[in-house]
């Protein structure tokens, strides 16, 4: 805590000298004293909650349609060779590709209302979410499924297994999900928005406010921030048993590798 607390301070002590100074340009990078004010000017003018809570709105939506697609897909993908060699192809390229290329594509599919942003956030998500699930499917131990299938297990048993196991993995990657999300809404907030962060900031720029635009960006990493914490509660109430291991195998390691130097000497 206290070297997180010493690391912002050299950072917002560092613009305030450069804009203090004049080094860069005070039209474009204001002082941290007037974004100070106008983040409390988002609070009580410009509805900066409902603005937080639309955004986050639409990154909910399309993280749900995310998961219920990717998640059976990608585990059917790690049970059925065939199916991974059908889908990968076409879904491994996708990963690479800019996101912010298919938003024309988006907006003439679907119109500039809300569908066209939720879907847009939707294939931004999907892809990376796709990607984890395979691979968490693919590290269960085989000799778990081996098991299950000489007690009997059928095909849906065994799959139903594989997702159980490879379960909390899959949630753990849920908070970098999130974090693309509240990447590409603000691209999405700016075609046609009336609320939501983006449209705040962007708005803000229209005005050549830049006191707000940096208070809107503050505001987007702290909502940021704030979901990604309690995604991370979650996971420790959900998954109590994956802290544990952690604890356990980190002297584990530490005392391997103080033996493998030990051995060395």
């Amino acid at each position: 805590m206290i070297l997180a607390i010493a690391s912002w301070t050299v950072v917002v002590l560092g613009w305030y000298l450069l804009t203090h100074w004049n080094i860069l340009p005070p039209f474009s990078v204001p002082k941290p004293v007037g974004v100070v004010g106008a983040f409390f000017r988002l609070w009580t003018e410009y509805d900066l909650a409902a603005n937080v809570f639309q955004s986050w709105w639409r990154i909910a939506q399309a993280f749900f349609w995310a998961a219920i697609v990717a998640i059976p897909l990608g585990l059917l993908m790690g049970g059925f060779k065939w199916l991974h060699d059908l889908v990968n192809p076409v879904a491994e390229p996708m990963r690479s590709m800019p996101i912010t290329a298919f938003m024309p594509a988006f907006i003439g599919l679907l119109g500039i209302d809300e569908t066209s942003k939720v879907a847009f956030l939707w294939f931004g998500m999907f892809f990376y979410l796709l990607a984890v699930v395979v691979e968490e499917a693919n590290r269960v131990d085989n000799a778990l499924l081996e098991t299950a299938m000489t007690l009997g297990a059928s095909r849906r048993q065994v799959l139903w297994l594989m997702f159980r196991a490879s379960f909390p993995s899959i949630f753990g990657s849920f908070r970098i999900l999130y974090d693309l999300g509240w990447t590409y809404v603000i691209l999405a907030e700016i075609v046609n928005a009336r609320k939501g962060v983006g449209y705040m900031v962007e708005a803000a720029r229209k005005v050549l406010d830049f006191d707000r635009v940096y208070a809107g960006i503050i505001a987007i990493g702290l909502a940021a921030f704030l979901f990604r914490y309690l995604l991370t509660l979650m996971e420790r109430w959900l998954f109590p048993w994956r802290r544990v291991v952690s604890q356990v195998s980190q002297p584990a390691v530490a005392a391997a590798t103080a033996k493998a130097h030990g051995h060395a000497k």
